[in-house]
């Protein structure tokens, strides 16, 4: 427990020192947001600082702190190592930046930021890519929260009702002003959500288990794959996760002052980074007790069966059934805004105003019909929606490199600190080209071949950034 203890204290202390040292670099100051200047009343809708972290930490949570982080305590204790740095160096800053760039830039959503700083070759592509994992988040994001609600519920509310039910909570989160539904509701799911956290919290110090120390190796590992680079992939949004960088644009356009962007996306990639560690030492925990395989079925437990046993035996029946419903909300809330965002991002696109609900609509049936055809596909067959969400594991880290290397030219050409974007953007280029080497649902290249690709398309980014680095030093002359 001294190791997690000391993951947990630098995780707070990195939002009061490096979180600081960050906001300081990007400097605000008492300029006007677009929440004010662009006021629409759909997605430019002023809110309270208070209500927005929080429907900021729903919005990027989604199952990656709790299912991502209990798949990433199959590797042991590493896992704490990249949820503490990954979340203080790389993700905290990724999403801090994305949302301060698109408050400076009239609320604009990733691809037009990126873009703006890549080109606008790569901002096309950026487009269709991030429409893509939008509509792989919205899908894979509603049958695991059905499965575990017809789990609560009598027999004729199976899985399948859910989803239609969270599927029709979708079209209206997506079309409606975000004050209307999304702004009324995130906060009673935020409670839940947070409830889950620290009633887990509370009940690792009291049963107090003999969880490995780093001092003492890694612990046990039950994955086989190895930990560079699966368990980066596998841990995702509890270290760093491009979806998050599609969301504050949202959260972009609805704050009233410059000086609130460090509590709200640092500080709520900081707490997502909190909940994946308490999940990733409660879920290693379960597997000394009970290894990896459910005895009763003889199958591997899966994240959502551990997530309810851990619930439900630390909790009691009541405590338990909060923490559901704060696991359920994560998901729920991060699927319905990742359609806003993709109507945002084909609006920006198409230049299409969206005061107008026929306007909106125009842009959502496309959306919600693609949704529903891969929401189809990855029910269809018992390995439809791994592979679903394996490919968006993928995506959703290449989309973060694309935003780091965004923000590491924005930085030089603002003659700042470009290093604390700069080599999390190799490290994460190093992951992603690595990982869809040796993937299974990849290339399935040997390790040496697989790692030897990664480094040398790492080293070819670097090629690239020295260049133009120079490029844009001899401008400046």
């Amino acid at each position: 427990m001294i190791t997690f203890t000391l993951a947990l204290l630098l995780l707070v202390g990195g939002y009061a020192v490096y979180g600081a040292y960050v906001n300081r670099i990007f400097g605000p100051d008492d300029r006007k947001t677009p929440a004010v200047t662009m006021a629409d009343g759909v997605d430019y809708i002023p809110l309270p600082t208070w209500k927005i972290f929080m429907i900021q930490f729903l919005n990027i949570a989604g199952l990656g702190p709790i299912f991502g982080a209990i798949m990433g305590a199959q590797f042991g204790t590493a896992s704490y190592l990249w949820i503490v740095l990954g979340t203080i160096f790389a993700g905290a800053v990724h999403d801090f930046f994305s949302g301060v760039l698109s408050i400076r830039n009239g609320g604009e959503s990733l691809p037009e930021i990126v873009g703006r700083y890549l080109g606008m070759t790569t901002k096309k592509v950026m487009t269709v890519f991030t429409m893509i994992l939008m509509i792989l988040v919205a899908a894979v994001f509603v049958s695991g929260p059905a499965e575990l609600i017809a789990g609560m519920t009598p027999g004729w509310m199976d899985a399948y009702f859910w989803i239609i039910v969270i599927f029709l909570y979708y079209v209206l989160a997506t079309l409606m002003p975000v004050d209307k539904i999304i702004g009324k509701i995130y906060p009673l799911f935020a409670i839940a959500l947070l409830f889950m956290a620290v009633g887990i919290l509370v009940m690792l110090y009291v049963k107090n288990p003999d969880l490995p120390e780093m001092w003492n190796g890694f612990g046990t590992k039950y994955e086989a794959n190895p930990i560079f680079p699966m368990m980066f992939i596998s841990i995702a949004c509890g270290a760093i996760s491009g979806f998050h960088a599609t969301q504050s644009p949202l959260m972009a356009r609805c704050m009233k002052h410059e000086k609130h962007c460090r509590p709200i996306f640092y500080g709520a990639m900081v707490t997502e980074g909190i909940v994946a560690l308490i999940w990733a030492a409660a879920a290693t925990y379960f597997f000394q007790e009970n290894g990896i395989i459910d005895q009763v079925t003889g199958k591997a437990f899966s994240g959502a069966a551990v997530a309810t046993r851990i619930s439900n035996e630390w909790l009691g029946t009541f405590g338990g059934i909060l923490a559901l419903l704060g696991i359920v909300a994560a998901p729920i809330t991060s699927g319905d805004t990742a359609l806003r965002s993709a109507r945002l991002i084909a609006a920006d696109f198409l230049h299409i105003d969206q005061r107008p609900i026929m306007k909106r609509l125009v842009i959502c049936i496309p959306l919600f019909l693609l949704t529903i055809g891969v929401l189809v596909y990855s029910l269809s067959d018992a390995e439809g929606f791994k592979i679903i969400w394996r490919y968006f594991a993928w995506c959703n880290q290449t989309l973060s490199v694309f935003t780091l290397w965004a923000i590491t030219v924005y930085l030089v050409r603002e003659k700042k600190n470009y290093y604390i974007t700069l080599l999390p953007a190799l490290l994460m280029t190093l992951v992603c080209s690595t990982y869809i080497c040796i993937a299974p649902e990849g290339l399935s290249l040997p390790q040496p071949v697989s790692y030897g690709i990664g480094v040398a398309c790492t080293l070819v980014a670097v090629v690239w950034f020295v260049t133009w680095f120079n490029k844009e030093s001899k401008k400046r002359l």
